[in-house]
């Protein structure tokens, strides 16, 4: 019965240090990030706005930019309901929408300008 005692005792002896170094690291604010700056912007069209409103906040414009040419709606509609759906963004359904449309005018036509 002592033994188990005296194991617990040095056990807590031994983790008090260790609670104190962890409370000191965690009270540390990360370190400064600065992106890198934005090479490539949105293609101007009806929903731009939208689109710089919502889709700019998680991810650079060159994430459409480099999606592949040419995709049917189809392709754009589950690209706007996977961002909502998987990964949370907070993007309600009127503008998920005009969203989808914005993409498919601007990144599937072969006039639109895509770069």
């Amino acid at each position: 019965m002592r033994r188990p005692a005296l194991l617990l005792l040095a056990g807590l002896v031994l983790a008090a240090p260790l609670q104190g170094a962890a409370r000191e690291a965690s009270a540390k604010p990360p370190p400064a990030y600065n992106p890198p700056p934005e090479t490539s912007r949105l293609i101007e069209g009806p929903g731009v706005d939208l689109a710089r409103r919502y889709c700019l906040t998680c991810h650079s414009a060159d994430y459409m930019s480099t999606q592949p040419p040419h995709m049917p709606a189809a392709f754009w509609r589950n690209e706007v309901a996977k961002m909502r759906n998987n990964y949370g963004a907070a993007v309600p359904e009127d503008a998920a929408k005009a969203i989808t449309d914005y993409l498919v005018a601007t990144y599937t036509e072969p006039s639109a300008g895509r770069k």
